[in-house]
């Protein structure tokens, strides 16, 4: 199943959610190539422990390979204040940073660009993205947008529709999508054909957020990484302790997402096949991480805009589901009222 199967011809146009890279070559992804000259990496966002993580990756001297020839060179805290795990954490890993990995700390997004050539949009809180990615991709600078893209789908939207319109590469995803278990569910010849796919994971809420969006994204992302696209209702049932949401793909598979906020919150799915029914589990963020290196060395984004904007509306369709006391909700329905925020 192709990237872009999950969305109407009228949608994918509607949204923009084409491919923004084409035969593009930028500067830094040339610089790349030259060990002597290393691309230089920037951090929007000090408030997730990501950002730690993925510079004690990106900035050791023994890397190799697809992670050989990047560090992580400066970074703009931002951070926001009525959120409590972004406000109380955000010094912590920006000493962290300055401290230990030597990351020069900037006070504007503008100077961090004047000193690096691709960049990591890493702020806990998914608002302020649509602001903070407007100027690298208007600078033309491959950007990472850590999850979720975006506090809305509308807004969501509106950052591909300008990596398309200036020819910027862009890329999101959680690290359970390139997790070994995930990405082998999808082509495992024990398994056989995929039919259907039971993901689950901590489905904490932020009342900022669509619901889903916050931590929900890890599972949902994991049930599209093995379905594909191509899902074309949702529907939602909601108690305090758990969400269950089951959406229908076009093919007349089903898959279903498990939000768990009570128990052991352990992430993975279940993978049902023509020969077989396997279980997924979630893995380090290095995965993750080298797919980032090689998407900033050849500015080819690993995940379509179709499959992200197609997750978003996903959980956006949820929430509305929701509303609706679980009755069942289109997603090309918000997709189309997306477009239109």
């Amino acid at each position: 199943m192709t990237p872009n199967q999950g969305l109407t011809r009228r949608e994918a146009l509607q949204v923009g959610a084409v491919s923004v890279l084409g035969g593009l070559t930028l500067p830094a992804m040339v610089s790349a190539q030259n060990p002597a000259k290393p691309l230089k990496v920037g951090i929007i966002g000090l408030d997730t422990s990501h950002v730690v993580a993925f510079t004690k990756i990106l900035n050791n001297p023994k890397n190799e390979g697809d992670l050989a020839g990047i560090q992580v060179v400066a970074a703009f805290p931002g951070g926001s204040q009525d959120i409590p795990s972004s406000k109380n954490r955000l010094e912590g890993f920006t000493k962290q940073l300055r401290e230990t990995y030597k990351v020069e700390i900037v006070d504007s997004i503008p100077d961090l660009l004047k000193k690096v050539d691709a960049v990591l949009l890493e702020s806990v809180d998914g608002r302020p993205h649509l602001a903070q990615a407007t100027p690298v991709i208007e600078a033309g600078k491959p950007i990472f947008i850590d999850k979720p893209v975006a506090g809305s789908l509308a807004d969501a939207i509106k950052i591909y529709n300008l990596a398309k319109a200036k020819k910027v590469p862009v890329f999101s995803s959680s690290s359970l999508r390139f997790a070994p278990d995930i990405q082998g569910a999808k082509d495992n010849p024990k398994l056989g054909e995929v039919i259907g796919c039971d993901a689950f994971g901590a489905c904490e809420l932020e009342e900022h957020h669509p619901d889903l969006y916050w931590y929900g994204i890890h599972g949902v992302e994991a049930l599209f990484t093995i379905m594909g696209t191509g899902c074309v209702s949702v529907t939602r049932t909601h108690t305090k302790d758990t969400d269950f949401v089951t959406g229908t793909w076009k093919d007349g598979r089903i898959g279903t997402y498990r939000g768990i906020r009570k128990g052991k919150k352990d992430i993975g799915a279940v993978v049902f096949g023509s020969k077989d029914v396997l279980m997924a589990k979630s893995a380090s963020y290095e995965p993750l991480v080298v797919e980032i290196a090689k998407f900033f060395k050849s500015g080819k984004p690993p995940v379509s805009a179709e499959e992200t904007l197609e997750i978003f509306a996903f959980m956006e369709a949820a929430d509305e589901s929701k509303r609706k006391d679980g009755t069942p909700v289109l997603l090309s329905s918000v997709l189309e009222k997306g477009s239109k925020g």
